[in-house]
């Protein structure tokens, strides 16, 4: 650090990784004459001591700044920021005294207090630590420490290199009572069934089945408000649990105290469990923490690691620490995953996949488990959220950069596991990257045309998220050699993707890059989105997207959003099923579907319904809504049902027979050689993305007849498919409870 010429250096360490023995380690190394290390509470500065004892020896004279005292003769001196912050005590040192500092929780700098120590002290090395860096306020940690990060380690990464407690994170659905599910739609919970004998008979039971690791439990309740920790901490005495209460109005003493009870195996005076509310988020130190029940909302993944990592220290006889999370119905169940996994991209496939394989992706002997409705919950909450929204897609982008230093491109994004790019395209008031910048970042001088605006959204919006390859090799090839398309695509496609290109896939890339293929009035939005013209017998570039180009800064951003598609499609879609371009179980849309099917022209969705027979192409794919509204017409309220993971049962349109033609092509399908791919969502309610998994192939297994839709005189055919590749059973279960 010290010794590479940097004068700050900023140490991200997992809560429980020992953030204190590493910088002491660092210490050791460079030798300072004197050193003055900052924390926030005094219980954590004598911590501090008896780790930096055990790394220095006797070779360093330590010392505590505690009460009113100035002069503590020590080399090295710790103190908390409260005490420092003082003037009278402050100014009783020279702005040089101190060699290097060290300030821990250094999230916390741009706090008052923090800045007048930091303007104030002169020393040749400043170093941070904390476990979380990003902040909701808005400060910028990462340039208060010039960017450099000496060290950095995740909870992810921690557990995997063994430097934390194993832990078993349970999932557990919260009680109903008459009906009612705790929910914060509203914002208010019911109080009195919060701490109602149920509830606390009910969390105790699930506390007692799930267990702990050691002699007895010791465990940390977080609960919503004061007045529940209160309550819930009476309940569990009455029902033969030590319990208290701690939050900030109570005394360090008191606090020192509680902590010393529930580390005991032998105190008389012991305690079993301590209530709080976030007094305990961040800065204490309780290794013998075996149980950690959250009885609140998840409002913030930084919130919920840092609770989830009380338990997280290694201790004696403790072999792992066990995670009661009680789900709710709450909105932002979406960020326990987020916040299990670390990942940050909001991409809502991701999210559903660590809901669903969470066991399977934490490191070490670490497990997640989900109870089925709890699973289903946070589904729910996935589908429903809006991950576009503008806020999520600033403080996304302003983390990033201030952990850069710089403006982000696209794929630091990946590289940095930040918010994922797409939600910027999927924005209805970005549609770019570059009009994100151009809105909110005042470092960015870019300016493009209105035509050269409208390219950018549409490579953006139709390509950037990698589905298919075509187009994005298309205007690959064009940027770099302006002719001969085909010749050079056809190549590529074949050598590198393993892709034949047919007449109908150049058909269907030609109208696609000369918006013959777009339908609707995006047609007339994107007019401007013309990239190729015929030239004998292959295409080039269009005049007008070659003007466009000789803009620099233009040729760049169209680039960086081809760059960032190939990337993303060899990621995400690299592995197609069975001659599709479509990989199993991810998610498209109508617009989609008819692109990667190579028809000639896109549908509207009201034009598809539930399916649509395209000729030219023989292919048949069907949408299915699993889930219906009860205010949608009785002419459309088809019964369509998964059986079992392999059997589908699908209503044709109304008005149909057996003898229709759209009929009769579903139940001849196979002996036609027309391919029926089948995609389908659990509802309407993703209202952003629109986009149905794809569950394979299917065919008609000759079960069909008419029937008289209920309500209505109009006929349908109920048709009975078998599905080639049954339904993976966790997101059977998810698309049929």
């Amino acid at each position: 650090m010290k010794s590479e010429g940097a004068k700050k250096a900023l140490l991200i360490s997992a809560t429980g990784t020992g953030k204190t023995y590493a910088s002491a380690f660092a210490i050791r190394e460079e030798q300072p004459d004197k050193m003055l290390f900052i924390v926030h509470r005094e219980q954590i500065a004598k911590q501090a001591i008896v780790s930096y004892k055990k790394v220095f020896g006797k070779t360093k004279k330590f010392g505590l700044l505690s009460g009113n005292s100035k002069e503590v003769e020590a080399d090295y001196l710790f103190s908390t920021m409260q005490m420092m912050a003082k003037p009278e005590i402050l100014e009783h040192f020279s702005k040089d005294e101190f060699s290097t500092i060290v300030i821990d929780e250094v999230h916390r700098a741009g706090a008052e207090s923090y800045q007048r120590i930091l303007n104030y002290f002169m020393p040749s090395f400043w170093l941070g630590m904390t476990a979380s860096p990003e902040r909701t306020d808005g400060f910028d940690i990462y340039s208060l420490f010039d960017h450099n990060i000496a060290y950095e380690i995740r909870l992810q990464q921690a557990l995997e290199e063994n430097l934390l407690c194993p832990f078993h994170y349970f999932g557990i659905t919260d009680l109903e009572i008459d009906g009612e599910v705790f929910d914060d739609n509203s914002g208010i919970r019911n109080f009195t069934r919060l701490v109602s004998d149920e509830r606390a008979d009910y969390v105790l039971k699930q506390a007692e089945y799930y267990g702990y690791s050691g002699k007895k439990v010791k465990g940390l309740v977080f609960c919503n408000s004061k007045q529940e920790g209160i309550e819930l901490a009476a309940k569990f005495n009455k029902r033969g649990y030590r319990s208290t209460f701690l939050c900030g109005e109570d005394s360090q003493a008191e606090r020192e105290a509680c902590i010393e009870k529930i580390s005991s195996d032998s105190a008389e005076d012991y305690l079993d469990y301590i209530f709080t509310i976030d007094i305990f988020n961040e800065g204490v130190d309780i290794p013998a923490i075996n149980q950690v029940i959250m009885l609140r909302p998840t409002q913030s993944p930084i919130v919920f690691v840092q609770q989830l990592g009380r338990g997280l220290r290694k201790a004696e006889n403790k072999e792992y620490v066990v995670i009661l999370d009680f789900i709710g119905n709450y909105m932002n169940n979406f960020m326990i995953p987020i916040a299990l996994s670390g990942d940050k991209s909001y991409n809502k496939d991701t999210i559903r996949r660590y809901v669903r394989e969470g066991a399977k992706i934490i490191p070490g002997s670490s497990t997640i488990h989900f109870d089925e409705v709890s699973k289903k919950r946070i589904y729910q909450s996935i589908d429903t959220a809006n991950f576009n929204d503008i806020r999520l897609i600033k403080a996304g982008y302003q983390e990033l950069k201030y952990k850069l230093g710089r403006v982000p491109n696209l794929m630091d994004f990946e590289k940095y596991g930040s918010i994922d790019p797409v939600r910027i395209f999927d924005n209805k008031s970005l549609g770019s990257y570059h009009k994100f910048l151009q809105k909110y970042e005042k470092e960015y001088t870019a300016e493009f045309s209105s035509k050269q605006e409208n390219v950018l959204e549409y490579i953006s919006k139709k390509f950037a998220s990698g589905k298919r390859v075509h187009e994005l090799l298309a205007i690959k090839r064009l940027l770099k050699y302006r002719k001969e398309l085909w010749k050079n695509l056809r190549k590529d496609l074949k050598e590198d993707y393993h892709l034949e290109v047919t007449e109908k896939t150049e058909v269907n890339v030609v109208n696609i890059l000369t918006n013959e293929f777009t339908t609707g009035s995006a047609k007339d939005t994107y007019a401007d989105c013309v990239f190729i013209e015929p030239e004998a017998n292959d295409y080039k570039i269009s005049e007008s997207f070659e003007q466009m180009l000789h803009n620099e800064q233009f040729l760049n951003a169209v680039n960086e959003i081809i760059e960032f598609g190939l990337y993303r499609n060899q990621k995400d879609y690299g592995k197609p099923y069975k001659n599709t371009m479509f990989q199993l179980y991810a998610k498209y849309t109508y617009e989609d579907v008819c692109r990667l099917l190579e028809w000639e022209k896109g549908e509207v969705a009201l034009n598809i319904g539930g399916y649509k027979y395209d000729k030219k192409t023989k292919t048949y794919p069907v949408f299915i809504n699993y889930d219906k509204t009860e205010n949608i017409a009785d002419t459309i309220k088809y019964e369509d049902r998964l059986e079992t993971p392999s059997l589908l049962v699908a209503i044709s349109k109304s008005g149909r027979s057996l003898e229709s033609e759209d009929v009769r092509t579903a139940l001849h399908a196979k002996e036609l050689g027309v391919d029926m791919e089948l995609f389908v969502r659990k509802n309407k309610d993703d209202k952003i993305s629109k986009e149905f998994y794809y569950l394979g192939k299917i065919y008609a297994t000759g079960k069909a007849h008419e029937f008289v839709m209920p309500n209505t005189n109009k006929k349908a055919v109920e048709i009975q498919y078998v599905l080639e590749t049954p339904v993976r059973e966790d997101l059977y279960d998810y698309i049929v409870s």
